[in-house]
């Protein structure tokens, strides 16, 4: 579970019923109106669907998932398992790793260590794994995220037409003076819950979903250093301090930071 958005979701809402408290108001003001919450949440989400294809519509659940969830990436296993592998493959040759890369469960790895042992040229197994690399990007581009930043666009819009459809209702009023103020302020309520929804929840849901596949993107590309450095008989040593120099200083092992140490000094 990714505690950061559900807590950052919790903690706004709070941070807005807050400001409404000190401004001489009520959090239960903001659910006086749930037609406001239903116009702006409920019209983001379908003009949302509206604009993507059906096959990825059925999608969007999981889109949810792995905003909310998502799924924790180990570079540290995959360090581990791709220098055991250079090892292996020096000693015993590329042939060697047919049998346990057909037992991985990441595809884009599998499909990696099989082009190297069918003998693929170094260059084009690099351009196919790039390709793999660059399409997945464009697809979580075109999903999930263009789902969510889709939303954040309608939102305040679906908020100002129940804003407008409110004071249609307001001027109609106009003969009993007494209930235009609350009624003007239960018209305000769509436009608020249309820009809080827009910047509380699906911009930042979708810059969530950025992030999440930008880590993916360059665990893909560590990977494909590995199986390029297998390729070409590397040192498993190197390996090694080459796939952990894509991981934050304070991530890479011990042993690794020391051997960089001491070849900086050498």
């Amino acid at each position: 579970m990714d505690i950061t958005t559900i807590a950052g979701v919790i903690v706004a809402l709070v941070l807005v019923a807050l400001v409404m408290v000190i401004d001489g108001g009520s959090p239960a003001e903001l659910f006086i109106a749930p037609q406001a919450i239903l116009l702006t949440m409920g019209g983001a989400v379908i003009a949302s669907i509206i604009s993507m294809p059906l096959k990825d519509v059925m999608g969007i659940p999981k889109f949810f998932m792995k905003a909310f969830m998502g799924g924790k990436i180990e570079p540290h296993h995959s360090i581990e398992m791709l220098t055991r592998m250079a090892d292996k493959a020096r000693r015993e040759g590329l042939l060697s790793l047919e049998d346990e890369s057909k037992k991985l469960g990441d595809p884009f790895l599998q499909k990696g260590l099989m082009l190297v042992v069918d003998g693929v040229d170094p260059a084009q197994v690099r351009a196919i794994l790039e390709i793999e690399v660059h399409h997945m990007k464009e697809r979580h581009e075109m999903t999930g995220i263009a789902f969510f930043t889709a939303a954040g666009g309608y939102g305040p819009t679906m908020g100002i037409i129940g804003t407008v459809m409110g004071l249609i209702t307001v001027l109609k009023e106009l003969s009993n003076p007494g209930v235009l103020g609350e009624k003007i302020a239960v018209a305000f309520l769509a436009t608020l819950w249309g820009i809080l929804s827009a910047n509380l929840i699906w911009l930042p849901l979708a810059g969530k979903l950025r992030i999440k596949s930008e880590e993916e993107v360059l665990y893909r590309k560590m990977l494909m250093e590995g199986i390029l450095a297998i390729q070409s008989g590397e040192n498993p040593r190197i390996v090694k301090e080459k796939l952990c120099a894509f991981l934050p200083p304070k991530e890479r092992p011990v042993e690794a930071g020391a051997q960089a140490g001491q070849k900086a000094k050498a």
